[in-house]
């Protein structure tokens, strides 16, 4: 067992904040996590743990350090190699789960190898996938809305307009052969798989260059006391007034876990606010959450990627919502101030926080 989570074992669960019926479901449940080490992956550990929910073995290749930040208040019964992990499922040497989140991947965007990626995110996936259909494991796994491409109707309400998707990087490209290969093979009627949208938060430090642009904006405030956007390039954009859809990590794995033991929600679903935000905004949230006045900068975007950038994005939740999903989306500005004065100020992970700000 790994050293982690065996002194977390003797810890205090955090406090409950959900639902009786969720609680119910989670408390009795046997759950793995790969990529349980990251950023989404250790949210939802988290979140489980609010559930009552301890019972959970995670399957990630973390550095140290990434893996002691972000688990060392979470509880877990066991920590595995990926792999190792797949070969005692595959030989029945490690028990069977209730559910799979299978939250691990590589999630640079910038990655050109696409051999690794294959391996990594579609291999591994569909492997992990097989499994959990024979052995009736609720199954789910992280997509990506990087599969959208440039497509402004990010709508996910029919599972045949897959085929249509064109993403714009290799990573997107992987993620996407999943989605395709889970249609064509008919298990989208059984799983789910789930198109994160722009999410940020705490314990995404390890990220380096895709840590999300909340984060990288605090450290340059702290540097410069500023904040630099990229220019835009198209005439109908304003510099730093490029949209996207911001979700706080706290409702997507919310939105996931309602979506797990929601056995009638299966498919494709799209995970974010349903809601486009400027970067401008973004950044005005950062200075407000920190008491300063706003101080932006546009700075040059790098040739390379200006033919490739997106313009906008926005989730479409309708599938979402039509399947029960009622609760209360954090607004950008609250759930900014709460990552800001409970996490970066304090430098603290999830499980370290002052109050329940689920």
């Amino acid at each position: 067992m790994d050293t982690i989570s065996a002194q977390t074992l003797s810890r205090p669960l955090p406090k409950m904040n959900s639902t009786i019926e969720e609680r119910n479901v989670w408390g009795q449940s046997r759950v793995l996590v790969t990529g349980g080490a990251g950023f989404i992956g250790s949210a939802l550990v988290w979140a489980l743990n609010t559930r009552g929910c301890s019972n959970v073995v995670i399957a990630d290749s973390a550095a140290p350090a990434e893996r002691r930040h972000n688990l060392k208040t979470l509880q877990f019964i066991d920590y595995l190699d990926p792999y190792a992990a797949l070969e005692r499922l595959s030989s029945g040497s490690l028990a069977p789960f209730d559910y799979i989140f299978h939250l691990g991947a590589c999630s640079s965007t910038t990655e050109m190898d696409m051999d690794y990626l294959r391996r990594n995110n579609y291999e591994y996936s569909k492997t992990l996938a097989e499994h959990s259909l024979d052995a009736g494991a609720r199954f789910v796994y992280a997509s990506s809305a990087a599969t959208y491409g440039a497509r402004p109707d990010m709508d996910d309400t029919d599972d045949r307009g897959l085929a249509s998707l064109l993403p714009l990087n290799p990573y997107g490209h992987s993620k996407h052969m999943m989605d395709l290969h889970a249609w064509r093979e008919g298990w989208l009627d059984r799983v789910i798989g789930l198109k994160y949208f722009n999410i940020f938060g705490p314990n995404e430090d390890h990220k380096a260059g895709m840590r999300s642009v909340v984060l990288k904006s605090f450290a340059q405030v702290k540097q410069t006391g500023a904040i630099r956007l990229f220019k835009s390039y198209r005439p109908d954009y304003g510099d730093g007034e490029q949209k996207r859809d911001f979700l706080y990590v706290k409702d997507a794995v919310k939105m996931t876990l309602y979506l797990a033991q929601n056995r009638a929600a299966n498919g494709i679903f799209n995970i974010g606010s349903g809601e486009a935000h400027t970067w401008n905004e973004l950044a005005r949230a950062v200075f407000a959450a920190l008491g300063l006045e706003p101080h932006i900068e546009y700075i040059e975007m790098p040739e390379a990627i200006r033919d490739k950038y997106q313009y906008y994005t926005r989730a479409d939740i309708r599938k979402l919502r039509a399947r029960g999903y009622a609760a209360r989306i954090t607004p950008l500005d609250a759930a900014v101030r709460d990552y800001v004065v409970q996490y970066l100020r304090p430098g603290k992970s999830l499980g370290e926080e002052t109050e329940s700000a689920e």
